[in-house]
């Protein structure tokens, strides 16, 4: 390969934070070179992740609203699944956003170079491909390695029925018999994909409910949705063996109420994720990585070597893409001269089931652990003439406001499009408004986001569309 090249600022990792530093510091003055494994940007959201299960997850969703509406008088024929076109479809996306990054790249001037990266000393990293090596050095550097999906060692992973979220994308074929180990978001979305096209689904998770973290009166009507729809929800259920044989996986299950070994056609691995930094040798750059394989940075984003900076993934939970690129700015203004910080009240959380669950802020979860006070308003769908007109009542809005201020703490909603929903509460609170602001915005009517203010009536108590009865003072 060509000479040494030398960066202003180097990035290694092309994923939503790692271009998204190398475009902000480049638009800042600096001169970038961006490094990234993979013949394209974009990182495992964008090519293996978050937007190729949104592109499957949109199928699921037409499937299953046609299904629910054979109640209501209109019916469909049984839909046909051409897999080929679906996956062709599902590329086209991910290949239109690729190239409009590599054109992203170009006008800012961005310096590309495609190979496994890895630092060999404090300012320098050498980078490997089929071209051979090449070498770069650095003023500053933003690491932005990312995470792999978690593999259990004993589990035969070699073999092509035992899948992980990259494999279940390529929906290579529909099982008919399907386990997805982990009731965590990543598991619990490709369970909705799978179960669409007509496998049959059954879900082992760990903890005693699904998405563990998440306040049970928001995964509760989800719970109950699937449940209607799946074969086997086991809680407080680990598996103990997979052995593969001809006809399929038989899986051996552990715990109190564990049932019997079961044979099925795939088993997915939905288990989480682990940080890269064991991965790039951060070590010859003097840069720390813990046990887990996270990298610690301050606010800043910088490292434990002050030139050097991490942001996503390999800093820690969440592993969130939004979290990436918020970070991936703050670093490369810091490389920049700027007084950025990692400032952010809350990063919210979606798992894009059927129904979506998301939420923000506090949760009563922590809220009960770290014994802070909250009021609570909570408007039921079964109240909201949209919610119903799209033949959806499990829905939920919730929000927790300090009994003192009335300041949102935090919020939560259960029910379709509640992705959407939740940036309104978001921005509530990073603005500081209170339950008494957000039920005096005016909103849309007949809409769902008005069930966040509905939400906040809960707590004023101005709420007209339920009768709720006053305590006697």
């Amino acid at each position: 390969m060509s000479d040494i090249i030398h960066a202003e600022v180097l990035v290694l990792g092309g994923g939503p934070g790692g271009y998204t530093a190398a475009f902000r510091a480049a638009d800042l003055g600096k001169q970038v070179v961006l490094v990234e494994k993979y013949p394209v940007l974009g990182g495992v959201c964008l090519n293996v992740g978050c937007i190729p299960s949104k592109a499957l997850l949109h199928v699921a969703q037409i499937v299953h609203e046609a299904e629910h509406f054979e109640q209501h008088g209109l019916t469909f024929s049984k839909p046909e699944f051409d897999l080929d076109k679906i996956r062709s479809w599902k590329e086209g996306i991910t290949s239109t956003l690729n190239g409009g990054l590599a054109r992203l790249a170009k006008q800012r001037k961005v310096t590309v170079v495609q190979g496994l990266g890895k630092f060999t000393s404090a300012n320098a990293l050498e980078v490997t491909s089929d071209a051979g090596a090449q070498q770069i050095t650095f003023d500053n550097a933003i690491i932005a390695a990312g995470s792999t999906a978690t593999k259990i060692p004993p589990f035969p992973n070699d073999d092509p029925r035992l899948m992980d979220s990259t494999d279940a994308l390529n929906i290579a074929d529909v099982p008919k018999k399907l386990l997805v180990v982990g009731g965590g978001i990543i598991g619990l979305e490709m369970a909705t994909v799978y179960h669409a096209m007509g496998s049959e689904i059954s879900v082992v998770e760990l903890m005693d409910q699904i998405i563990p973290g998440c306040d049970k009166d928001l995964v509760t009507p989800l719970h109950r949705h699937i449940k209607k729809q799946y074969k086997n929800i086991w809680l407080k259920t680990k598996v103990e063996s997979i052995v593969a044989q001809d006809d399929g996986l038989l899986v051996t299950f552990g715990g109190d109420k564990a049932p019997e070994p079961e044979l099925f056609d795939k088993v997915l691995v939905a288990v989480g994720r682990k940080p890269n930094g064991a991965l790039i040798d951060a070590d010859k750059a003097g840069v720390h990585v813990n046990e887990w394989g996270f990298i610690p940075v301050d606010k800043q984003q910088k490292t434990n070597v002050p030139h050097i900076y991490a942001i996503g993934d390999i800093v820690g939970q969440p592993m969130l893409a939004h979290k990436a690129v918020y970070e991936g700015k703050i670093a490369a203004e810091v490389t920049a001269g700027h007084k950025s910080a990692f400032d952010a009240l809350t990063i919210p959380s979606v798992a894009y089931t059927d129904p979506e669950v998301a939420w923000m802020g506090l949760t009563e979860n922590q809220a009960k652990e770290q014994g802070i006070a909250y009021d609570k308003g909570a408007f039921p769908w079964a109240a909201s003439g949209r919610s119903l007109s799209l033949s959806r009542n499990e829905g939920l809005t919730k929000i927790l406001c300090d009994p003192e201020t009335g300041r949102i703490l935090g919020a939560g909603m259960v029910g379709p499009n509640a992705g959407e929903l939740v940036a309104e509460a978001v921005l509530a609170l990073e603005m500081g408004a209170d339950a008494e602001d957000v039920g005096l915005s005016i909103h849309a009517h007949p809409t769902l986001s008005e069930t966040f203010a509905f939400a906040a009536e809960m707590i004023t108590g101005t709420i007209t569309d339920l009768y709720v009865k006053k305590d006697k003072k």
